[in-house]
């Protein structure tokens, strides 16, 4: 498996990759995304901006997810310091072909290498509350959960924070 920054070659396999990722997640109640976004513009300008990785496996694009700076006005209401500088993972998705064999851990992996080169001690993350899996997954990798949030772009929806401190040598 390659972890890489996207290009904008990507692009195609990364729509193709939302078109089978988005019916699923709304079959098991998960809204968070739909057909308007996440959407070729967002991941073109997460592109432009440096901070869309891939997951390659066997040749293909099995994953994705956008590792920013960008930490949303509204992490406030998990007490979190907005003023304290985090990787935060946004837009991670795991195309339907290539779940279950880690992906989205080494994307999670990747979110933390950036973290320790550029002095970060700190790791965000946040999911829709019926994102079982994602629910799952970032306890086991150190994250701790930081309690329920709502997001003014779905302002319909809950979501739920999680946060990982990472400590220096």
């Amino acid at each position: 498996m390659l972890i890489r920054l996207a290009t904008e070659s990507d692009l195609s396999a990364l729509v193709t990759l939302l078109q089978r990722v988005v019916p699923l997640m709304q079959a098991s109640g998960n809204l968070q995304w739909d057909e308007s976004y996440p959407n070729a513009e967002v991941f073109r300008e997460d592109i432009r901006l440096g901070q869309l990785w891939v997951a390659e496996y066997e040749g293909s694009i099995a994953g994705v997810a956008a590792l920013t700076t960008d930490q949303d006005a509204e992490y406030a209401q998990l007490g979190w310091d907005l003023s304290e500088p985090a990787i935060v993972t946004h837009r991670l998705a795991v195309h339907p072909d290539f779940q279950g064999k880690g992906i989205a851990q080494r994307l999670l992996e990747q979110a933390e290498q950036l973290a320790i080169e550029r002095n970060i001690e700190v790791l965000r993350v946040d999911t829709n509350t019926h994102n079982q899996a994602t629910q799952r997954l970032f306890p086991k990798l150190g994250y701790r959960y930081a309690g329920e949030l709502s997001l003014g772009f779905r302002p319909n929806l809950r979501f739920v924070g999680f946060e990982k401190r990472l400590t220096r040598n």
